[in-house]
């Protein structure tokens, strides 16, 4: 009989059809329904029994093996982003405007491969694997709280994800105990003036002028008054005003995000970006409305787990290939599952070796695919591991 390292390398090449084919039809964040039936389909046809409609469009599927055992769950996300697919290739999304431009297709699909893995071995899989498939982690709220207030953790000792991570060349994984990646909240700023024309400035209140100084004045909150030996990020995205080259712009409106890793950090920079907002607004005789938005917490590793996943990570894998990663400043809605199991995060590098790989988020986006082979085989790694923990051998 195989075992389950031959099941997933035999499955390879069913992972790179299943992740092409979500390539091509990519759904948006709480409109996965076609992804979500698809996915449900499979599991269903495997012998699972699956639960629909969870959080909206999530999907969970459990697995009872037949040696005793913890409950193990795993997650993908399976959304995609508002983005025009720029790639010249077979598999390219044919959604205008929206694209797998963040690895989630790959997610799915090693997932996908792993419950498959499962299904064929259950008589020697010990305890039980719950797969969750996730939808929106790319808007806030997320979707991990829907499918937690859901059940979808009741009952885990453990929980597990991954993400395929173009800036780490193939061949590598990564991650670290403790804070790994970033809370991401957002923030709208409005200037409202007064408007008039652009060759009588002295009867308006310019409020594209007093946005400029704004953004500027932003970037000395993480120089001057966060701690240096902590990290944070304030980045204003956008900015919008004025109508025509000879009218002085009544509004302007500024959106963007922040990023830190602790509670003190993440009060401190609300604080300073609505004082500035007011006094830049006054000073240039406008006034600031703030709206600020928490997003997700920050991505908390378990230490034992952490330690689990490099412990299995070093005998799946060369030793030149596991890596501890520094903290990243990207969020994820995975945090979510943290705070409620403990558990483990990790990246799997999916890049080219030279750096060259288009970052996630672009148009050009793409990834090795070879990476979700080695993603699902650390799934079932660790997952092995914890759910065997503390389970007294047989015989």
């Amino acid at each position: 009989m195989a075992t389950k390292e031959q099941t997933l390398q035999s499955l390879y090449g069913d992972m790179v059809a299943w992740r092409r084919h979500l390539h091509r039809h990519p759904e948006l964040s709480f409109r996965e329904e076609q992804t979500a039936a698809w996915i449900a389909d499979k599991l269903e046809s495997w012998g699972y029994e699956v639960k629909r409609g969870i959080a909206g469009t999530g999907v969970v599927a459990e697995l009872s093996g037949g040696r005793p055992g913890r409950t193990i769950a795993l997650r993908a996300d399976i959304d995609a982003l508002p983005i025009q697919d720029e790639k010249t290739c077979e598999y390219a999304s044919t959604v205008p405007g929206v694209m797998h431009a963040c690895g989630h297709d790959g997610h799915t699909a090693e997932l996908l491969a792993v419950a498959r893995c499962y299904s064929l071995h259950r008589d020697e899989t010990a305890g039980v694997r719950r797969f969750l498939f996730q939808p929106a982690e790319e808007v806030l709220p997320g979707g991990a709280p829907g499918m937690i207030e859901a059940g979808a953790l009741a009952g885990v000792d453990a929980v597990f994800g991954v993400h395929l991570w173009s800036p780490f060349p193939y061949g590598t994984v990564a991650t670290r105990p403790g804070p790994l990646m970033a809370s991401p909240d957002e923030f709208e700023i409005e200037l409202v003036g007064r408007g008039g024309h652009a060759g009588l400035p002295h009867q308006s209140a310019d409020a594209l002028v007093a946005g400029a100084h704004l953004v500027l004045s932003l970037q000395t909150i993480v120089s001057r008054s966060v701690d240096p030996l902590e990290a944070a990020v304030v980045t204003v995205g956008q900015l919008q005003a004025g109508t025509a080259n000879n009218v002085i712009a009544e509004r302007c409106r500024l959106s963007g995000t922040v990023r830190s890793f602790n509670a003190e950090a993440r009060a401190l920079v609300r604080e300073r970006l609505e004082r500035i907002a007011a006094h830049v607004g006054a000073m240039h005789g406008t006034e600031a409305s703030f709206r600020y938005v928490e997003g997700y917490p920050p991505v908390v590793n378990d230490e034992r787990e952490t330690e689990r996943f490099f412990r299995v990570a070093a005998a799946l894998l060369p030793a030149d290939a596991v890596r501890r990663c520094e903290r990243i400043m990207a969020g994820e809605d995975f945090s979510y599952y943290l705070r409620e199991k403990p558990g483990c995060f990790f990246f799997v590098g999916a890049g080219r070796e030279d750096g060259s790989s288009a970052p996630h988020h672009h148009p050009l986006f793409d990834i090795d695919e070879r990476a979700m082979l080695t993603a699902a085989r650390l799934l079932v790694g660790v997952a092995d591991d914890a759910a065997a923990e503390g389970v007294p051998p047989e015989g």
